[in-house]
């Protein structure tokens, strides 16, 4: 097994760049600790890749973050059941007093080895496997109604530096134990604690489309009704996105939820590309076919609060614009122009609070579904330039500029668009950072 350095070494490696886990960390630790990530992780993982959990678990705790993770152990469960000759499928008979004995004893079972496992890799883990959600006898079969959830476990937890781990078990006012499952059980206490993200780990990883290609951010104001109506969508994806549409729709509009694996998790939190399926609340996006339909005022106010300096006089008369897309809100904007064959990105603006929504993200999503070719140029040192790199297809820098293309064939289609960007003049009274130029 591999020492604590070694793995944590291994991780970072795994991410790509420092400074972009550098960049999340700083997010992250200026976040109440109890507010930071709600893990929900099913009994399959435990029972087939604990060590991988462990491990990933292991790494927030060694940068100093501190997630609440909820357990299920649904296979291990069943098992134990039918070994004794108990139908797992019927609700009574797992009331009966040797069920609920059966139930404590696979629950604090699972618990401890997760536990045990982190303590082996050297991070600190509290076994809580009752006392947090209070919950009521639903009707037979039905799901179990969970009434109230009971942080101070979790707090005390937290304080003294040790993760949280939660088995997926309630109980009833007289004290009858009750399993929740894990879905239900993180949507409860994500509920509670209003986390800036919940993540929801499975062995499959990220949610796919028919062509078994990732899924990677869902925007539900936009993608939500589209997706739900799919024909290739899983009952069980399908399932999981209304559970999530239906939480978020409840919480701050910065908490977001992830779907992804175990050894991809420090990735899903860490890069900007992510590993899985980022879900956000989101806002509609617009697109509009030209300025004419745009309020002119709002933009100029989004690209001066972006940009720090207002666009020239005569932006709106000189530019020939091809495409302007407009979050609802007008928090994000990117603006395309008409430059020849390739579509020009003469703006990309997001501000601080829609980047926090993953505002962003949804914006650039639509960009790409629309805009097979695009070509843009940002200044050199600009801090937003890692993540354009990540959407770009390649880039080429001189001077003061950077362009980025993607989609474009061709070294001569290439060239063209290289020095189009850099012989265009600026179009902002003078040069900021933070936005595409």
């Amino acid at each position: 097994m591999l020492s604590t350095h070694a793995l944590i070494v291994k991780l970072l490696r795994s991410l790509g760049g420092r400074k972009e886990v550098e960049q999340y960390l700083k997010q992250f630790s200026e976040i109440d600790q109890r507010r930071f990530a709600v893990i929900k992780v099913g009994g399959g993982l435990l029972a087939e890749d604990l060590e991988s959990l462990a491990s990933s678990l292991m790494f927030l705790h060694q940068v100093g973050l501190t997630p609440v993770v909820v357990h299920g152990a649904g296979p291990q469960l069943a098992a134990t059941l039918a070994a004794e000759g108990i139908d797992a499928g019927d609700y009574a008979q797992r009331s009966s007093p040797r069920a609920l004995e059966l139930v404590r004893r696979v629950f604090r079972q699972e618990n401890l080895r997760l536990v045990d496992m982190l303590e082996e890799l050297g991070a600190r883990g509290r076994p809580i496997v009752g006392g947090v959600f209070e919950a009521e006898l639903g009707s037979e079969g039905g799901e179990v109604p969970i009434v109230r959830v009971h942080a101070e476990a979790i707090e005390s937890s937290i304080r003294a530096g040790s993760l949280p781990i939660l088995a997926s078990l309630g109980e009833t006012a007289s004290g009858q134990i009750l399993d929740l499952g894990p879905d239900a059980a993180t949507v409860a206490l994500a509920r509670q604690l209003g986390p800036f993200k919940i993540m929801f780990l499975r062995a499959a990883g990220g949610l796919r489309d028919e062509c078994g290609d990732l899924l990677s951010a869902i925007n539900l104001a936009e993608d939500y009704e589209l997706l739900m109506a799919e024909p290739w969508m899983s009952p069980a994806s399908r399932h999981k996105l209304a559970l999530v549409h239906e939480l978020l729709a409840e919480l701050p509009r910065t908490s977001s939820v992830s779907i992804t694996s175990p050894e991809l998790l420090a990735r899903e939190l860490f890069t900007h590309k992510g590993s899985g399926t980022l879900i956000r609340r989101g806002e509609r996006v617009v697109r509009h076919d030209g300025v004419a339909t745009v309020d002119r005022q709002r933009l100029t106010e989004l690209l001066t609060t972006a940009f720090g300096r207002a666009p020239v006089t005569d932006y709106f008369e000189a530019k020939k614009f091809f495409r302007i897309y407009l979050a609802d809100s007008y928090r994000a904007a990117a603006i395309l122009t008409d430059e020849g064959p390739v579509p020009y990105l003469d703006k990309y603006a997001v501000t601080r609070e829609a980047q926090g929504e993953g505002i962003g993200g949804s914006l650039w999503q639509r960009l790409a579904r629309d805009n097979p070719a695009l070509f843009w140029r940002s200044r050199v040192e600009n801090p937003v330039n890692p993540w354009y790199f990540q959407r770009a297809d390649g880039s080429f820098s001189s001077g003061d500029w950077t362009v980025f293309w993607y989609g474009v064939e061709g070294f001569a289609a290439i060239q063209a668009c290289v020095e189009r960007a850099l012989a265009m003049p600026p179009t902002l009274a003078a040069h900021s950072l933070g936005a595409t130029e």
